[in-house]
């Protein structure tokens, strides 16, 4: 893991990944491409392995690549509302004490999902919905790109050297990094390769992440242009 820069003095932001990091959300996603792969007549255990490395587009390609791309993508946004709806979801602990700790204004969420899920997830979970979410129809590029992460420190008038991202993925903290940020990883028995500092769940980081967070609420959200 590498060292972290000085802040002395100056607003600090923390960006946040959603799925995994503070929902957990893996038995939906398993069940989701499950539904999605019995639909195509397909070994369910394969097409997550595939989906869990790739991007659903990619995920295509690789275990159904007959199929209209854009038929299969439509099939799972259905499945993936649908669970919005009726799943059962879980806010990893520690959450909605780490959120409800930030002052408003100094954080984000940084998500390869889409927003109207995010709102509905945090809805169903109780934790509270910042002022900006960062979500896959935002951007260009996805994650391990470091346009996500760049777009949110550009919304939120931030410089990226002052965002702390706190990711579970090696994509993510690829991303975060890349936009020059300093990452945290979560939930997971090993570090992603470059994460400045590692917790095993979000329980754990929560009284860091606080520590670091700044105390008194940011002049405001800025505006991309």
């Amino acid at each position: 893991m590498t060292s972290e820069p000085e802040w002395a003095g100056r607003e600090r932001y923390v960006l946040f990944d959603v799925d995994g990091t503070l929902i957990d959300a893996v038995s939906n996603q398993r069940r989701v491409w499950a539904t999605w792969a019995e639909r195509y007549g397909l070994d369910a255990d394969e097409v997550y392995r595939v989906a869990l490395r790739t991007r659903p587009v990619e995920t295509f390609a690789q275990v159904a690549p007959d199929r209209d791309p854009g038929e299969c993508l439509a099939v799972l946004h259905e499945l993936e509302d649908e669970d919005v709806r009726s799943g059962v979801y879980a806010a990893f602990d520690g959450a909605s004490e780490l959120l409800h700790g930030l002052p408003p204004g100094s954080w984000a969420l940084v998500t390869s999902n889409y927003e109207h899920r995010v709102r509905g997830r945090f809805l169903r979970t109780g934790l509270p919905v910042p002022e900006l979410i960062v979500d896959a129809a935002a951007v260009d590029e996805g994650k391990p790109s470091p346009e996500p992460y760049a777009r949110a420190a550009a919304a939120l008038g931030a410089e990226p050297e002052d965002c702390l991202v706190i990711e579970d993925a090696p994509s993510g903290v690829r991303s975060g990094l890349s936009a020059g940020m300093t990452v945290w990883g979560v939930n997971g028995a090993t570090a992603a390769e470059g994460a400045h500092r590692h917790f095993t769940d979000l329980r754990e980081a929560v009284p860091h992440i606080l520590a670091w967070a700044p105390s008194n609420p940011p002049a405001g959200i800025g505006r991309q242009a």
